[in-house]
């Protein structure tokens, strides 16, 4: 079998020629991937993705600020490390974020324009974002992934600069595949986790998406990756179209920021969060009390990776794993909802907000916990064929014709679950229509997995270079 090496150029090219069941396939790969770990042991058949065989990251912190990670990996078909080098994150000052030269308006994505024009803003406002990641300091990953076989014989070298963005994109958006309501979508950040996540978004669920909503710091930036999103197109040839919902931008230089970000964020139904920042990017009580319990919503917080970084305020959090009571003071205002994580260890070493909320593994579950096996999903989807001709019938309501499907593991780590595990209880529907917070830092495994697709793919097309003997 040859070595075959992916450029930036060509992972970037592969990616955008990804059809929506070319991602529902990726997605399920990584699912029963993500499923093994979650609940496979050393003891199983098929167990070369289980926990133990994840090594820990190691991470060499330089003076110079840039930190490289090694992330070894196993997978079924074989093993892997990603080594990245990231700049270390410096905040913005106040001085910084109130210079802002953006335009700050909100206009639909045919009207995009980089005015540098800005509208008044006060520095004291209470809706300004908080400090994050200097602009001036690249957080991007760049590095190298490299593949073997089972056996250790090389089997590709890939740039890792698109492919982590896209794997973790590939991973939170598993759960949005499911929602009931994903009408109003907002996504906070402007880099390539925000555009890969767009991307697929309005590629799994594009005509359902009514209003798309991007909050940054740079109304330039932010214009510039919708324009980039659209123009992939032309760039390359096989890219798919992509859905045009109403696009507005929202930025700190807008006089009404802090009305329009409450607005905002208690009318999404979704929301992305892909900014490494430190503090939360808007106040707990939009989402905690009455008004911003009226729907559910599915949050996917992936920018933030270490424990002091957070996007998601604590006591959102709290609330989410918060013990339902009988009486509430508002019918529609319940309490409670469902934390997932890639992985429990990990999000409890790494993940600054659920360190800082104070939670426990037992108040998380892995999403790995919550997927089926491709096997599983066709064998539901044959019976409930089967079964169709009973009106009465309604066991395969909300199954979708490929793709991840929802179903709770019925051993996890070799243990088996009781089927009326009182934690369980109601967490099919809360996945689907209540509040659930997706919170990763990352696993070697999805990379390794991910990586491997994509090389298979790349040799069907012909994309790369193959070198025969290495």
């Amino acid at each position: 079998m040859p070595l075959t090496i992916l450029s930036d150029e060509n992972v970037r090219s592969v990616l955008h020629s990804l059809t929506r069941a070319d991602i529902l396939d990726l997605q399920q790969s990584l699912a029963d991937a993500l499923h093994y770990y979650s609940t496979s042991t050393e003891n199983d058949d098929l167990n070369g993705c289980c926990s133990s065989y994840q090594p820990l990251r190691t991470a060499l912190e330089r003076k110079d600020g840039q930190t490289t990670l090694f992330m070894p990996a196993s997978s079924n078909d074989g093993l892997g490390v990603k080594i990245v080098t990231l700049q270390t994150p410096k905040t913005t000052s106040k001085k910084a974020t109130d210079s802002s030269t953006d335009s700050g308006s909100l206009p639909s994505i045919d009207a995009l324009s980089l005015s540098t024009q800005s509208t008044t803003s006060s520095s004291s406002a209470a809706g300004v974002p908080p400090p994050s990641v200097d602009s001036a300091n690249s957080t991007v990953p760049r590095g190298l992934l490299a593949i073997l076989d089972k056996a250790g014989t090389p089997r590709a070298f890939i740039n890792a600069e698109e492919i982590t963005a896209f794997r973790t994109a590939l991973a939170s958006t598993m759960l949005f595949k499911k929602r009931h309501n994903v009408h109003d979508v907002t996504v906070f950040g402007a880099g390539k986790q925000a555009y890969w996540h767009i991307r697929l978004a309005l590629l799994l669920r594009g005509p359902e998406i009514h209003h798309l909503n991007i909050i940054n710091r740079s109304f330039e930036r932010a214009a510039t990756l919708m324009k980039s999103l659209y123009s992939s197109v032309s760039e390359y040839p096989n890219s798919p179209e992509l859905a045009r919902p109403k696009i507005q931008i929202l930025t700190p230089s807008h006089n009404e920021h802090e009305r329009l970000l409450k607005s905002i964020v208690r009318g999404s139904s979704v929301l992305f969060c892909t900014t490494p920042s430190c503090e939360p990017l808007f106040p707990a009580s939009y989402l905690t009390n009455t008004e911003g319990r009226k729907k559910g919503r599915y949050i996917a917080a992936i920018g933030s990776y270490k424990p002091h970084m957070v996007e998601i305020h604590p006591e959102i959090l709290k609330q989410n794993v918060a013990p339902e009571h009988g009486r509430h003071h508002h019918k529609h205002a319940a309490t409670g909802g469902a934390i997932v994580v890639d992985s429990v260890d990990a999000c409890l070493k790494e993940a600054g907000e659920i360190i800082q909320a104070g939670l426990s593994g037992r108040e998380v579950v892995e999403i790995g916990e919550l997927i089926m096996l491709k096997k599983d999903a066709e064998q539901r989807r044959l019976e409930t064929a089967s079964r169709r001709s009973s009106a009465s019938d309604d066991s395969g309501v909300g199954l979708d014709t490929r793709g991840v499907e929802l179903g709770e593991a019925k051993k996890v780590k070799g243990k088996s679950r009781e089927p009326e595990d009182k934690e369980d209880k109601g967490m099919m529907e809360w996945l689907q229509r209540g509040n659930v917070i997706f919170k990763m830092v990352g696993l070697g495994l999805m990379d390794v997995v991910v990586g491997g697709e994509l090389v298979r793919i790349a040799d069907g097309r012909g994309v790369g270079v193959r070198i025969d003997n290495f």
